[in-house]
């Protein structure tokens, strides 16, 4: 099998050290990898210069996505503790979770503040279907979102190890989010303060799309060829004014993992109709073997082994050269992962 579709290829060691658990404060401070693909050449440099780097006629493509307090806490009414993650409205009053711990179909969870929850079915993928109540009376979406708001936790990765704190209501969101219904950040999104948001909007043409980030993006691709790996699949929405202007655009810089698969995603569909706003749910798996065919720029952070978000990088750049600037990364001792350090791939 050829080193690109391997899934050992996407595998590197990382000293548990360069984990970010807390985001760099103030957030220009973080420190930004810079590779130009045209000369081969990187520049270690931080985002008080992100803007030096970026060519002057580049589209910005953000996702403003906001994320939503995912994570709630319960106990089962027979005993023992239970941890949901929340994800997504499946049906009228039916909502799709992740449970941390064993639980039955009709299994009843005590939550805080007088909510319930009753888990309807399992799904082959592990996910469970389950329905709200407060005071004994269905939730809908609009009364399952006050309940998070009130009751639900900051959804920080599973690898920061520590429990979420104040600071992560405010941190874990970036600036400009709007639209309420991502389980984890865009994460290359947090390194924008206001006043960096300020200048990218006075300086470049921008525009901003919405793709929910799912728990999925964690996920560890476990097939040895990775062309038989199921993408999870992200709700997109898409404007026809951000349609246009990635369409005329000369030159697009997406931030994040999510813009670029968004953008391309968009780039492969025929037939729609850009007079109205696009809802879809983005699949495209970005890969070597099937490249980048729209973006041409990317800030990204730095991604853990064998992810799809991994091998998204290695589409733009060859499994090799990424191995090449990780390895530059954890030598220079770079932060990783959600809270850490970016990388711009110009």
């Amino acid at each position: 099998m050829h080193e690109d579709f391997s899934l050992h290829s996407y595998d590197y060691f990382l000293p548990k050290e360069l984990i970010a658990d807390y985001p760099a404060i103030p957030k220009e401070s973080a420190k930004l990898m810079v590779y130009d693909r045209k000369n081969d050449e990187i520049f270690h440099s931080d985002f008080y210069h992100i803007f030096d780097f970026i060519p002057k006629e580049s589209l910005i493509v953000l996702n403003d996505t906001k994320v939503i307090k995912a994570r709630i806490y319960g106990r089962k009414k027979s005993g023992g503790n239970i941890e949901l993650l929340y994800h997504q409205e499946i049906g009228q009053n039916s909502y799709l979770v992740q449970i941390k711990g064993k639980v039955k179909e009709g299994t009843h969870i005590s939550l805080v503040n007088g909510y319930e929850s009753v888990i309807e079915e399992t799904r082959d993928d592990g996910y469970r279907i389950v329905k709200f109540f407060y005071q004994g009376s269905e939730l809908n979406l609009k009364g399952v979102l006050e309940m998070l708001d009130k009751i639900g936790h900051t959804p920080l990765p599973p690898y920061i190890k520590r429990p979420d704190e104040k600071l992560d209501i405010s941190e874990y969101q970036s600036v400009f989010a709007k639209n309420l219904g991502a389980v984890a950040a865009p994460t290359a999104s947090l390194h924008f303060s206001p006043t960096a948001l300020q200048r990218l909007k006075k300086e470049f043409s921008h525009c901003f799309l919405t793709l929910h980030v799912g728990a999925g993006t964690f996920s560890a691709v476990e097939a040895q060829d990775i062309r038989s790996h199921q993408i999870h699949s992200e709700r997109l929405v898409l404007s026809p004014m951000s349609m246009e202007k990635i369409d005329n655009a000369k030159s697009i810089l997406c931030v994040g993992t999510t813009a670029l698969r968004s953008v391309e995603y968009y780039a492969r569909l025929k037939n729609i109709n850009k007079e109205k706003t696009l809802y879809s749910e983005c699949d495209v798996f970005l890969h070597p073997g099937n490249k980048v065919i729209k973006a041409n720029h990317l800030l990204t952070n730095f991604h853990l082994p064998k992810s799809s978000l991994i091998m998204l990088v290695s589409s733009m750049i060859g499994v090799q050269k990424c191995k090449e600037l990780y390895e530059i990364a954890i030598e220079n001792k770079y932060r990783f992962y959600s809270y850490g350090d970016g990388m711009l791939i110009l």
